[in-house]
């Protein structure tokens, strides 16, 4: 039986696709272990009946699970950096005191969100142990801390830039979710025997249960639907300015979810008279994702532009709307235009165009609603065939048995 070792310092309760990979990994047979930390995504406090000396191991699904102590992210600031520099000291020294001694992996798997340092305890534990470590590249750095921090410091982005080197020089294979990840590793080195693609899944939205609820009122006509986050990432204001271009139009705005922009974005919906054209209705459990969805004329995806990271990024919300068999609309990086472009399942303009997306609504959508409907089985099709979790986890079991 082989025996992995899953390093990432988000696991559950969070919810992040490191969670499918051990357990899917565990369900298949094989041994699986994961150093992860205390968990506190998104809240900043640990999770009820976590903490410094509360299940600190456990076996979940399976997997067998230590978490490394690290100081809560709280609101972010100063408090994520030393959430970061926490969990690399303390997942450091369970490899040396224990990882090194106690245990043999066959594989070393990296869920390398934010921030590169996790891949660092991988990385030292394939040298003491000389095991192969395959880090699955989910944000592009030094890139990410000036589109997600702002961060400017040219110092401590050089300091970081080596710190990435060293870890793509010292994985055996680096797995891009998006295939634009390319065109900003390769630059760093001579790593394209390297690279792999493999993408992101989303659990199929067709597959879960209906909860036949009554959803909030939602405005009639062609419904444009958000629905995940609405941060600074998601490019707001560039939406903001779309919908103030389209207000004479049969164009209709939902908004499922929050984040740090909710607010202002009910601010700007009511500032402008958009109330009757627009809503958001707040953050719902996933069970009710398909009932809204089954609402939308077209669900929209954005990225702030500006940034190589967000350029290329697939978002990952996009697979969840491919997978609901609707059309999708996009101001966003090549990264996910490929994607819609490849499955033709909708279309998109670059980000921060929003007087191109209002045109593209005027001139090509409203006329051809019919046709436009029809691409949303296109993008279906294309989930099931690429982006499905049993699909990429089959995959990530070949690439580290190859």
């Amino acid at each position: 039986m082989k025996r992995f070792l899953l390093v990432t310092q988000y696991f559950y309760p969070e919810n992040f696709k490191s969670n499918d990979i051990a357990f899917e990994l565990a369900k298949r047979g094989y041994e699986v272990d994961a150093l992860v930390s205390i968990p506190n995504y998104p809240e900043g406090k640990f999770y009820p009946g976590y903490g410094c000396f509360k299940k600190r191991c456990e076996t979940i699904n399976g997997v067998n699970v230590y978490r490394a102590f690290q100081i809560p992210r709280g609101k972010g600031g100063l408090r994520l950096m030393l959430t970061y520099l926490s969990y690399l000291v303390t997942s450091i020294f369970w490899v040396l005191f224990f990882f090194a001694w106690k245990k043999r992996y066959d594989a070393i798997i990296v869920h390398q969100t934010s921030p590169i340092f996790q891949a660092i305890p991988a990385i030292i534990l394939k040298k003491l142990r000389q095991t192969p470590v395959y880090t699955w590249v989910l944000d592009i750095w030094p890139d990410a801390m000036k589109s997600g921090g702002g961060i400017k410091n040219k110092r401590l982005l050089s300091i970081v830039d080596k710190v990435v080197i060293w870890v793509y020089k010292n994985s055996d294979k680096i797995l891009i979710s998006s295939k634009r990840f390319a065109d900003l590793i390769l630059p760093k080195g001579d790593f394209a025997e390297k690279l792999l693609y493999f993408p992101n899944w989303s659990d199929d939205v067709m597959q879960l249960p209906s909860v036949n609820a009554a959803l909030p009122d939602l405005p009639e006509g062609f419904k444009i639907m958000i629905a995940g986050n609405l941060g600074t990432a998601q490019n707001l204001d560039c939406v903001a300015q779309a919908m103030s271009l389209l207000k004479d139009e049969d164009v209709n705005w939902v908004f499922v979810g929050d984040g740090s922009r909710k607010e202002w974005l009910e601010s700007f919906i009511k500032d402008n008279g958009l109330h009757n054209k627009a809503v958001c209705v707040g953050r719902y459990p996933a069970s009710y994702m398909l009932d809204f969805y089954k609402q939308a004329s077209a669900m929209l995806v954005t990225l702030r532009g500006g940034f190589p990271h967000l350029e290329a990024v697939v978002p990952a919300r996009l697979q969840s709307y491919m997978s609901s068999g609707r059309p999708v609309l996009a101001m966003i990086g090549q990264g996910g235009a490929d994607i819609i472009a490849e499955a033709d399942c909708g279309y998109s303009v670059p980000a921060d165009d929003a007087e191109a997306f209002a045109k593209l609504i005027r001139d090509v959508v409203l006329p051809n609603k019919e046709d436009f409907e029809k691409k949303g089985a296109k993008g279906r099709e294309y989930f099931l065939q690429h982006f499905t979790k049993e699909h990429c986890i089959d995959n990530l079991c070949e690439i580290i048995n190859r």
